[in-house]
């Protein structure tokens, strides 16, 4: 069993910036794919970013150019970075997680999900 944690959210003004973390935890052999996703009220959930192993990147073009996925393969733990925060990023944010387990089989796990939001 894998638990993913994530942390760092809270109330930000526009133009400000917050890190996200996910911090995963238990039983597995390797974290492959992670991903950032983000669901707001009467929305439907989101892929963010998303960030292989080896550190390739693929983002929203709604975040392009604001926000930043990043990993830490020792710590087993991912960031999302987000600069210049907009009311329309306030949302619910996940992290997501393929995990390959000792006998190598693929399995994807969620994050609680940290509040997002962007208010004056």
């Amino acid at each position: 069993q894998v638990r993913l944690v994530e942390s760092g959210g809270g109330l930000v003004q526009p133009g400000g910036s917050l890190r996200l973390s996910c911090a995963a935890s238990g039983s597995f052999f390797s974290i492959t794919v992670v991903g950032w996703y983000r669901q707001a009220p009467g929305k439907q959930r989101e892929l963010v970013a998303a960030i292989s192993r080896s550190g390739s990147t693929d983002y929203a073009d709604s975040v392009k150019g604001r926000f930043t996925i990043s990993r830490d393969n020792v710590k087993n733990t991912m960031y999302l970075h987000m600069n210049s925060l907009k009311p329309e990023d306030t949302a619910v944010y996940y992290c997501n997680a393929d995990v390959l387990n000792a006998e190598g089989v693929r399995l994807n796990y969620w994050g609680q999900g940290t509040q997002v939001t962007v208010s004056s």
